[in-house]
């Protein structure tokens, strides 16, 4: 897949989300790809089984308000995923009725890749979500697997730093705990820290075993020398 493809809008249907009841398609037909906020399809269904899973890290919340459209907020959220490997990024609400602090609640989703990948640079991923005008909220929280954004106001914007290591780059780079020191002598850009990588990560030492292995396409795997050398590594 070409990596600037991957940079999707997933702009749902003008039905929206409303008091905590997510309206239909008007035409009663099929929605479009992305739509769906209910339960993902299954085998009795006939459709593909798909995962839905929150992505890596959310960096932006925006709320856009079209008065030509008598009020309607769309929530615009940015973010970044592990791999090429994700498709269909969209928001799910999780609040239910209105909410006591005024703020709607969101995960952002996408359909994980189905197999570990390769170190590479994150990739952008964007959704949209069209909240009804006469809405309860204040303000948009928007959760990812490793953190969450609040905005405040609506219509508005906030947004955060990106993580400063994807570790792309990281084979053959020594391992940093947090807490420990590089080697003496080490130069800085031989050294990947583990303060620097804000997300499940998993480290294998030469004498660990490993009891399980579940798929996470969010956690890295860090496989270690004995010379805490980064001698391999994948999102899995």
């Amino acid at each position: 897949m070409n990596r600037s493809a991957l940079f999707a809008i997933v702009c749902l249907s003008a039905a929206t989300w409303t008091l905590g009841a997510q309206a239909q398609p008007a035409s009663g037909g099929a929605p479009p790809p992305g739509y769906g906020q209910g339960a993902p399809p299954s085998e009795s269904s006939g459709t593909p089984m798909v995962t839905p899973f929150p992505i890596t890290i959310v960096t932006s919340v925006e709320v856009l308000r079209s008065e030509r459209t008598g009020g309607l907020d769309i929530v615009r959220a940015r973010g970044l995923v592990s791999s090429p490997g994700w498709q269909s990024p969209h928001l799910i609400p999780i609040t239910r009725g209105e909410p006591v602090d005024g703020i709607l609640d969101l995960i952002f989703q996408g359909v994980m890749p189905t197999n570990p990948a390769e170190l590479g640079p994150f990739m952008p991923f964007e959704a949209l979500l069209p909240v009804a005008s006469g809405h309860p909220y204040k303000g948009v929280r928007v959760r990812s697997a490793t953190n969450a954004i609040v905005l405040k106001t609506m219509p508005g914007y906030v947004e955060i730093a990106a993580p400063k290591e994807d570790c792309a780059k990281c084979r053959g780079k020594f391992f940093v705990a947090k807490g420990a020191e590089p080697s003496a002598g080490a130069p800085a850009d031989s050294i990947v820290r583990e303060a620097d990588l804000p997300w499940t990560l998993r480290v294998i030492k030469p004498t660990d075993g490993l009891p399980s292995y579940a798929f996470d396409p969010n956690r890295l795997t860090l496989v270690l020398s004995e010379d805490n050398r980064i001698v391999d590594a994948a999102w899995d």
